[in-house]
């Protein structure tokens, strides 16, 4: 066992308490050989080769601070109940301020819930002391005192992208749609550092709008990485592996197959893109009938242009560009599809994302013709999709997509034709890799939208 527990360091204390509590979870086990425990001990042995292999790939020296119990009560005012600043299946997370440096900090306080919990504390730990990115949450240190487990992050003041998009009190100002693009691409941005820089890649299993938080100016960081997997490597394709996860974000395959891939995570972004174009939770039962699932709503109507403008959020006002919102909802169509193969490469996504997020929206441009334009559109008889013939051909040979079946995502405003002449930027549509022609006096107004910057400062903290 030492192997896997050289991640932590010289802490012998911390060591001995995992040790500990590992060696009693496997000797409560052999008294009774029921099927549950069966289970579980396959599960200790799992996690322990996930581990020792992870180490072996890695020479990275783990520098997370350890923590008395003591230190981290003090910290949190005996975790009172006015410190509480947010609730998970994991455990419950604490405001704290370290003694030692005066550093605000979040402190997770994991549910001791057998040794599921044990195995997430050390998944935690281990992911997040050796992944380093702009776009994941910075672990600070750790406590594993007795059977206390805690985990010290930086603190995030503003909150999830949860508390930002579902159920706003009322003094809480709705995201722009400028945030909302700037949001989606700093998620990805993480992603694509999980399964295109880590090695092995890590596949994350629980990407949803509450793992998702935001530091100052709306920065997204991905967090909580208790159920990341180290991903297929080699001639492997995927990883077989218990479903775990947040339901409703659960791509499909997985959910049937327990066959974990990096499209997977895919999938559940996709879904967090939707709630972020559409305002809705994944699930919804407060909604009627047929729209309780957001993916299941929103399939029918990827069909339909025309639909498009119903699928942007309420609380947008309509101050959202038009061909924006049919370049978000291609990219997001895209990563919802139900076979994995077909779904885009997470850094193409991030391509496509930003590029969006650099198109800022002038919510001061006037409001006449952004209304004139989705009434246009509206009136158009020619129902359409998100797929073009040759994304259908795509599709049926079975490859990825890549960044031609997106939009024109390139910055130039001018490119050439197939023929050599040359075409306007506003010429080119949205959708997977289909032209939506503008008319004229769209073009106009097209080229009347300004870009502008506008960082959404307004945010609360947790």
């Amino acid at each position: 066992m030492g192997g896997c527990f050289s991640w932590f360091g010289s802490s012998n204390n911390v060591q001995q308490a995992v040790n500990k509590d590992l060696s009693s979870s496997t000797q409560s086990q052999s008294v009774n050989k029921t099927g549950s425990d069966k289970s579980k001990t396959k599960n200790v042995s799992d996690s322990k080769k996930e581990l020792t292999v992870a180490s072996e790939r890695s020479t990275t020296h783990i520098a997370a601070q350890t923590f008395t119990f003591r230190e981290l009560a003090i910290s949190t005012q005996n975790f009172r109940p006015e410190c509480l600043i947010g609730e998970g299946g994991f455990g419950r997370v604490y405001k704290g301020r370290l003694e030692s440096t005066g550093q605000v900090v979040a402190v997770k306080q994991l549910d001791r819930n057998g040794l599921q919990g044990n195995r997430e504390f050390l998944v935690e730990v281990l992911m997040l002391s050796l992944l380093h990115h702009e776009n994941l949450v910075n672990l600070i240190g750790y406590c594993a005192d007795g059977d206390q487990r805690l985990l010290v992050y930086e603190y995030m003041p503003l909150g999830s992208l949860e508390d930002h998009l579902h159920d706003l009190p009322p003094d809480r100002e709705p995201l722009d749609w400028n945030t909302r693009m700037k949001i989606a691409a700093g998620a990805a941005k993480g992603l694509e550092y999980l399964h295109d820089r880590a090695n092995p890649p890590v596949i994350y299993r629980d990407l949803k709008s509450s793992n998702i938080l935001l530091d100052e100016g709306f920065h997204p960081k991905l967090s909580d990485f208790g159920l990341a997997k180290l991903g297929p490597v080699g001639d492997k394709t995927h990883v077989s592996t218990r479903v775990m996860g947040t339901y409703g974000y659960c791509a499909p395959e997985y959910a049937m197959t327990g066959q974990l891939t990096l499209k997977s995570d895919v999938y559940s972004f996709g879904v967090v893109f939707l709630e972020l174009i559409t305002g809705r939770k994944a699930i919804d039962n407060a909604r009627s009938h047929g729209e309780h699932n957001l993916v299941c709503w929103a399939r029918p109507l990827f069909k339909d242009r025309r639909k498009f403008p119903k699928m942007a959020d309420p609380l947008l006002q309509g101050r959202y560009p038009v061909r924006g919102l049919y370049q978000a909802l291609a990219v997001a169509a895209m990563c919802l599809q139900e076979q994995a193969s077909t779904r885009p490469l997470i850094g193409d996504v991030v391509t496509a994302l930003s590029y969006l997020a650099a198109q800022t929206y002038d919510p001061n441009a006037p409001a006449a013709h952004n209304s004139r334009v989705r009434r246009r559109d509206s009136l158009r008889g020619k129902e359409e999709g998100v797929h073009s013939p040759s994304e259908t051909r795509r599709r049926q040979r079975g490859s990825s997509s890549t960044l031609r079946d997106f939009p024109d995502f390139r910055s130039d405003s001018r490119r050439e034709r197939d023929d050599g002449s040359e075409v306007d930027e506003s010429d080119i549509g949205s959708g997977s890799g289909r032209k939506w022609v503008l008319d004229e006096s769209e073009k106009q107004d097209c080229r009347r939208e300004t870009p502008r910057n506008q960082d959404n400062d307004n945010g609360r903290n947790w």
